[in-house]
């Protein structure tokens, strides 16, 4: 299957994917305003593969004026319903439907690797203004959680993945397989472009409390289990719950991650 139609895969089920995968902490909106040497409070911005506009609904609430590029018919009707103030155009970034020079800031949230560099990496640069920045993130489960490392184990297992791959890879790269998405994930696919300017990186841990069933949701939102089938998705999230439930009694799981943020200005 090619990347672009594991890409699109999202668009089947956008509504889940709006309803259970994770948000972004205020720390990391802190690390891009003062990466970018900006605040976001009145920044002209483009989110670029909006998705369901978890990142752009985000950045709205720290006062930026957003602009919402996404390329996935479902994905776009969901961000519509669930983002009706923000605009929202279709397009991706090799591709951007933007004015030149229009934007302070172009941000990818869990986006980037869906891009091919040769013509993302010039359209980032059309459409910034001088001294603008671009900002790439991912948000990957925290490996160095017990729990955590032992499901991506599992993960690996099952889709014979020798490195832990989550919600995607770089053009010309194999895509996710399975949710475990951390340090080996990063190593193996996350470089930063060139031809921009010199990127600052930042780490973040963070966590959110959810219900076990909001847990395995955020799973089966993966692309990796998306073109899987429904049958053998339901029968490894039954396993995964016989396992998961006894280490959270009380049907709470504190899912703990660390988001990964590079912004370079241009």
């Amino acid at each position: 299957m090619t990347t672009r139609a594991r890409a699109r895969s999202f668009d089947s089920a956008a509504a889940l994917y709006g309803a259970h995968r994770p948000g972004y902490p205020p720390a990391l909106f802190d690390a891009v305003e003062t990466l970018a040497g900006r605040s976001l409070a009145g920044a002209r911005v483009a989110d670029v593969g909006a998705g369901t506009g978890i990142a752009s609904a985000l950045l709205r609430e720290r006062g930026a004026e957003v602009v919402a590029v996404e390329p996935g018919d479902g994905m776009a009707a969901e961000f519509r319903r669930a983002n009706p103030g923000i605009p929202l155009v279709r397009g991706d970034g090799d591709r951007l439907p933007l004015a030149t020079g229009a934007f302070d800031l172009l941000t990818y949230a869990q986006a980037w690797h869906w891009t091919d560099p040769a013509r993302s990496v010039p359209e980032a640069r059309r459409v910034l203004r001088p001294g603008g920045a671009l900002a790439i993130w991912w948000n990957d489960t925290d490996s160095a959680v017990p729990w955590v490392a032992e499901q991506e184990e599992r993960l690996r297992v099952f889709f014979g993945s020798p490195q832990g791959q989550g919600q995607g890879q770089g053009q010309g790269q194999a895509q996710a397989q399975g949710q475990g998405q951390q340090q080996g994930h990063a190593q193996s696919f996350r470089t930063l472009p060139r031809g921009l300017g010199e990127f600052t990186t930042r780490s973040l841990r963070w966590s959110r409390r959810v219900t076990l069933d909001d847990h395995l949701a955020n799973l089966a939102s993966h692309s990796a289990f998306l073109v899987l089938g429904e049958a053998r998705t339901r029968a490894y999230l039954a396993a995964e719950r016989e396992l998961l439930a006894p280490l959270f009694p009380d049907g709470t799981v504190e899912e703990q991650y660390v988001v990964t943020l590079g912004v370079a200005l241009v």
